[in-house]
């Protein structure tokens, strides 16, 4: 009986292209891979997990490459519920080398901790794969399917000294957290779906389209699930997890979660706004505004207060999360929308770099002052010079003063802001300017105490850095310098994002 019914189902397998899913092979390969070898290799021997990892990263990094100079703009898989284009190609490689920076950070630091490394190797890559599949994901259920894959392992890495309370809370205030702003998100995804009829973005998008006339289910609908990605942009005030996990995580793990992330989050949120959402901008406009606004104040106030570094940085995070939401707060008023896409993707491009060059240098420097105050970094520049120029200059680049990256990211920002030229926006635009200079007061204080205060306890000896954090500092400040002094390399990038391309038309 079955097999006579399904005998009459006209089947037809969906067309792949493995071109385009590339990376995403490359990646479940590598996860494989390292399991494999985590199981075979003496203990003495797991530091190649990492070098093997960082390999796996590189090899996915090919095919976007190759993807991103082949002839084909677009490749739509799924009935374009999986679009590879260069929005997506442009943000797989942000992930891809925001993670092998993040291997690079790792290496010593987890060998040192007597870590379990091949499970945390493991999944690192896991969730740098749901990063990458997010990038592409045009469907309700394949974002959520990305969301949970690349958060599910970063709940289990803040958590990963397992010994140590505070990595306990980080990583339990993180999971509890994120499973209800999931949950919200989750709920109002099936409120779109009841509504639409569809999952798939751009018909979600095609049925929503009489602006101001919208009902209260489908308001509320794209309000909870703004609200379930701006948990994980840790937007105010949807930002009580991270200050603590940030703090109790291992220090490259919160550097993952503050820059690739974050930056997954954003990814899905443009995605959404842009693709799902265009006509309903009175529900999400004013929402994202008041969201910008407060979140880049709260940040930066708090920041003020912090005497432990990675609490600062944290708090930091959360403002520099504001910057990146101010430019989607006007995206849907004039001219603005084209400029506002394309300054999120700059402005996730350039921090990626600055704020791993951060971590890099706070993980270098630790190795010798074993303690996250701020007043451990005294004198840095005395007794560690090429760090303390480092620190300064991604402090710089962080408090966007030329001609470093920071301004770059910060001028896109205020320009898409100024480009929807209204009211609102010239708010927004003020509150941004007053949040850059309050910024610069906790920025500075660090630097002061990298040139002007005395090493703590007379510390005089040589800071001994790795290897893999020389190639990562390497990476970082390249980045950094070369985005700031050359803009037009990380402008180009913003110019291919335009909305046309970016999401398929």
């Amino acid at each position: 009986m079955l097999s006579s019914i399904l005998a009459q189902v006209p089947w037809q397998s969906p067309t792949i292209d493995y071109h385009a899913i590339a990376p995403e092979i490359v990646l479940a390969g590598g996860i494989c891979l390292i399991i494999l070898v985590d199981l075979f290799v003496s203990e003495s021997r797991k530091w190649i997990t990492a070098t093997l990892t960082g390999f796996v990263m590189l090899a996915a990094l090919v095919p976007v490459l190759t993807l991103a100079v082949s002839d084909a703009d677009v490749r739509t898989m799924f009935d374009g519920r999986y679009v590879v284009d260069e929005f997506a190609l442009t943000l797989k490689a942000l992930f891809l080398v925001a993670g092998y920076v993040v291997v690079l950070l790792s290496q010593n630091h987890v060998e040192e901790g007597d870590y379990y490394q091949g499970e945390y190797y493991t999944l690192l890559l896991t969730s740098v794969t749901g990063m990458v599949m997010m990038a592409s994901s045009r469907d309700l259920v394949s974002i959520f399917v990305a969301l949970e894959f690349l958060s599910i392992p970063a709940y289990m890495l803040a958590a990963w000294r397992k010994r140590d309370r505070k990595s306990n809370e980080a990583g339990v205030k993180y999971y509890l957290l994120g499973v209800f702003a999931s949950a919200v998100m989750l709920y109002g995804m099936s409120l779109l779906y009841g509504v639409t009829g569809s999952t798939l973005l751009s018909e979600i998008g095609s049925k929503l389209t009489v602006e101001g006339q919208f009902g209260g289910v489908e308001a509320l609908a794209i309000t909870f699930v703004i609200i379930g990605f701006a948990f994980k942009v840790s937007a105010v005030p949807f930002h009580s997890w991270a200050p603590d996990t940030y703090e109790g995580a291992p220090t490259p793990v919160t550097a993952f979660l503050s820059v690739a992330s974050k930056a997954a989050g954003f990814v899905a949120l443009v995605t959404l706004i842009y693709v799902g959402f265009p006509q309903a901008k009175d529900v999400w406009q004013p929402f994202i505004w008041v969201m910008a606004a407060v979140t880049m104040t709260v940040g930066n106030l708090l920041a003020l207060r912090q005497t432990n570094i990675v609490r600062m940085l944290a708090y930091s995070s959360i403002s520099q999360g504001g910057f990146i939401l101010m430019p989607l707060a006007v995206a849907g008023t004039g001219d603005a929308a084209g400029p506002a896409l394309q300054a999120v993707i700059v402005y996730l491009l350039v921090y990626a770099a600055m704020n791993l060059g951060m971590f890099a240098v706070v993980i270098a420097a630790s190795r010798t002052t074993r303690s996250g105050e701020i007043s451990s970094f005294g004198g840095l520049f005395s007794y560690a010079p090429a760090l303390g120029v480092l620190m300064t200059i991604f402090l710089a680049s962080l408090a966007g003063i030329p001609p470093l990256g920071g301004w770059i990211a910060k001028f896109s920002a205020f320009r898409a802001v100024l480009e929807a030229g209204n009211g609102w926006a010239y708010a927004i635009a003020v509150i941004g300017a007053i949040n850059s200079v309050v910024a610069f007061g906790y920025y500075g204080n660090i630097m002061r105490e990298v040139w002007m205060k005395p090493a703590p306890n007379g510390e005089t000896s040589a800071v001994r850095t790795p290897s893999s954090l020389v190639a990562a500092l390497s990476i970082t400040v390249a980045g950094t310098l070369l985005f700031g002094i050359l803009p037009g390399t990380i402008m180009r990038f913003g110019d291919l994002v335009d909305l046309t391309g970016a999401f398929g038309g």
